[in-house]
C-alpha cells in the first residue's frame, strides 16, 4: 500500500514538474521584474559582492543604468552585467586578445562595434549590448547564457553561464535589494489573492497539495474563512515570487486549516494565530528547489530587504552544506531541503517594507 502511494506521488510529481517546464521553456531565468537603477557614486566605495569591489563595481551600475535608460528589465540587466563578466571581469580594459585583437571595454567588443572612444565608454557599450539583445527573437524565454551568446558569438555557447549567479549578486546588490520586483505590489488582500488565482489559471503557480488553493480563492471571492485565511504580507510575498520567477510551486500555506502538522507542527507559522503566516515554495521556473540552490538565493535576496520586522526563513543549514551561505536582515533556522520556507511574524502586523508604488 505504501509502495503504491509513493508510486502515485512520484507520477504528480513528474506531471507538475513536466507541466512547469512547459510553462517556462525548459526552466529559463525569465523575471518580470521592472528596470532598476543603480546609484553609480555609491557602487564604488560598497562591499565587495562575490569577489568584484570598486571599479568594477561602478562598471557595473554603469551597464545596469544603460539598460535601465532604455526600459530593460532585470532579467536583462542581469545578462548584460553577466556578459561583461565573462568578457572583462567588469574591469574596462584597453587590450584584445587571439581571437580579437581589436576587442576592446568591458564587452570586448570589436570595431565593427564602434569607435574605440565608444566601447571604452562603459554606458555607450553597454548600451551596444542591449540594443543588440533586443534583437534577438525571444531572447527573454532563452537562458541567461545562450542569450549573452546570441549577441557576443562566443566561441562556447556556455561561457557566460558560470558568472550569472555573481551577476544576479551585484545587481541586487547595486539596486538595493531592490525590489524592482517588489515595486507596485499591492496591499489589498482580496486583489492580491485574485492575481494568484489568475497566474494559477494560466499555470504559472502550481500548487503540489490542492487542498491550499482555495485557501486563496475564498479571498479572492471576499469571502475568507476562520482559521483557512492567508496572511496579507504572505500574499504578497508570493506575488514577489511570481515577480521574480516565470512560474513557481507551492506547498504550504495555512496548514490549520487543512489540519497537516509536519516540521514545527502546532508551533509552525503554518497554524499560530489563525495560520497562513507562512508560505513554503518547492519549485521556481519548472526546477526543484532544496533551499541552496541559485533560485533560492536569488528570491531570498529580492525579500530580505522588504521583509518586516521579526520574520524568517528557514534552509540554514541546507545553504551551509552546500557552501551558499547568505546574509539577511531575516532569521533564519534549520528546515528540510526540499522547499524554502518564508514566514513573517505570526503574532505581528508590521506591514512589507515595499518600494513605492504598492499599497502598503
Amino acid at each position: 500500500m505504501k509502495k503504491g502511494l509513493m508510486i502515485a506521488l512520484a507520477a504528480v510529481l513528474v506531471v507538475v514538474f513536466v507541466g512547469l517546464a512547459l510553462v517556462t521553456g525548459g526552466g529559463s531565468q525569465n523575471s518580470a521584474c521592472a528596470a532598476t537603477a543603480a546609484n553609480a557614486d555609491a557602487a564604488g566605495a560598497h562591499d565587495a559582492i562575490d569577489g568584484y569591489s570598486g571599479d568594477q563595481l561602478v562598471n557595473a551600475a554603469a551597464i545596469m543604468n544603460a539598460g535601465a535608460a532604455l526600459g530593460v528589465d532585470v532579467q536583462g540587466q542581469t545578462i548584460a552585467v553577466m556578459t561583461a563578466m565573462g568578457e572583462s571581469t567588469l574591469k574596462n580594459i584597453d587590450y584584445g586578445d587571439k581571437a580579437g585583437p581589436d576587442s576592446r571595454g568591458l564587452f570586448q567588443q570589436r570595431d565593427t562595434w564602434g569607435t574605440l572612444a565608444q566601447r571604452m565608454n562603459p554606458t555607450q557599450a553597454a548600451t551596444f549590448f542591449y540594443q543588440r539583445l533586443l534583437k534577438v527573437p525571444n531572447w527573454q524565454t532563452m537562458t541567461p547564457t545562450l542569450a549573452a551568446h546570441a549577441v557576443q558569438i562566443n566561441r562556447d555557447p556556455n561561457h557566460y553561464a558560470k558568472f550569472f549567479d555573481a551577476a544576479t549578486a551585484v545587481v541586487t546588490g547595486l539596486s538595493g535589494g531592490s525590489a524592482a520586483c517588489a515595486a507596485g505590489v499591492s496591499g489589498d488582500a482580496q486583489a492580491l489573492a485574485k492575481h494568484i488565482v489568475d497566474l494559477t489559471n494560466q499555470g504559472k503557480i502550481a500548487w503540489l497539495s490542492p487542498t491550499h488553493f482555495p485557501e486563496v480563492q475564498a479571498i479572492a471571492d471576499g469571502k475568507p474563512k476562520q482559521n483557512c485565511n492567508v496572511d496579507t504580507r504572505i500574499l504578497q510575498v508570493i506575488t514577489i515570487a511570481t515577480k521574480t520567477f516565470q512560474s513557481i510551486g507551492i506547498s504550504d500555506v495555512n496548514r490549520l486549516c487543512t489540519g497537516q502538522r509536519p516540521g514545527a507542527g502546532n508551533l509552525s507559522a503554518h497554524v499560530v494565530n489563525g495560520g497562513g503566516h507562512a508560505v513554503d515554495f518547492y519549485a521556481f521556473d519548472g526546477t526543484p528547489t532544496t533551499g541552496a540552490d541559485a533560485n533560492a538565493i536569488k528570491l531570498l535576496r529580492a525579500l530580505g530587504p522588504v521583509m518586516p520586522d521579526n520574520s524568517g526563513t528557514g534552509q540554514v543549514q541546507c545553504r551551509a552544506k552546500a557552501g551558499s551561505s547568505i546574509d539577511l536582515p531575516m532569521k533564519q533556522f534549520d528546515d528540510s531541503c526540499n522547499h524554502v520556507h518564508v514566514q513573517v511574524d505570526p503574532k505581528g502586523d508590521e506591514p512589507m517594507k515595499l518600494t513605492s508604488g504598492g499599497d502598503n
